[in-house]
């Protein structure tokens, strides 16, 4: 089974990306929507035991624990230590599952890729771009987001341009949502020839 790893900064179309591989029937695994069940699950045990008065009724609340560790590198870095190995296991047994099926191709949409070192994870890298005034007024768009908020985000992420040199596919969202998904359709042929 080929392992895709699907990742691009904030607001280039990278959940749109990951949507149009589920709808040519490639399995994806999320990594943001795994954080959310484990929220509900199995992480809030931890989350709470490191930062009391984050959980509301066994989940983590979002706010709260924003709250707490925005701005603390610290104690980012200890929920990290909580949170990714319990993805990493997510993604494990979502893979494991289906090569067990003997499934040909599975994405795996890991927003931080290069930047939590997830290439030895996947056989090939999928990176999704937008031209840099596409991706600022999307995100700017987006309710809450700000300028400031904006600029340290892209601080903290890999550039797009050496993202791009790191791919061994790229998606340009900038053209529209055709030329995406038939940049998807043609990265699903060459990866999974028909026999």
């Amino acid at each position: 089974m080929i392992v895709l790893g699907l990742t691009g900064s904030i607001g280039m179309g990278k959940s749109t990306t990951a949507g149009m591989f589920a709808e040519a029937g490639v399995p994806v695994h999320d990594s943001d929507e795994a954080v959310h069940r484990l929220y509900a699950g199995k992480a809030a045990p931890l989350v709470e035991a490191a930062f009391p008065g984050t959980t509301v009724d066994g989940v983590v609340d979002r706010g709260r624990l924003a709250q707490r560790v925005l701005g603390d590198a610290e104690a980012l870095k200890r929920l990290e230590r909580i949170v990714h190995p319990l993805v990493r296991a997510d993604a494990d047994a979502f893979l494991a599952g289906h090569r067990a099926a003997g499934r040909p191709m599975a994405v795996l949409d890991i927003p931080l890729l290069f930047e939590t070192g997830g290439r030895d994870r996947v056989d090939k890298v999928v990176v999704v771009t937008a031209p840099a005034e596409v991706q600022r007024d999307r995100v700017l768009a987006r309710p809450g987001m700000t300028e400031a908020k904006f600029e340290a985000i892209l601080a903290k992420q890999v550039p797009d341009a050496q993202k791009r040199t790191q791919a061994d596919f790229v998606v340009d969202t900038g053209h529209g949502l055709e030329a995406a998904r038939a940049a998807v359709r043609a990265i699903i042929a060459e990866l999974t020839p028909r026999s």
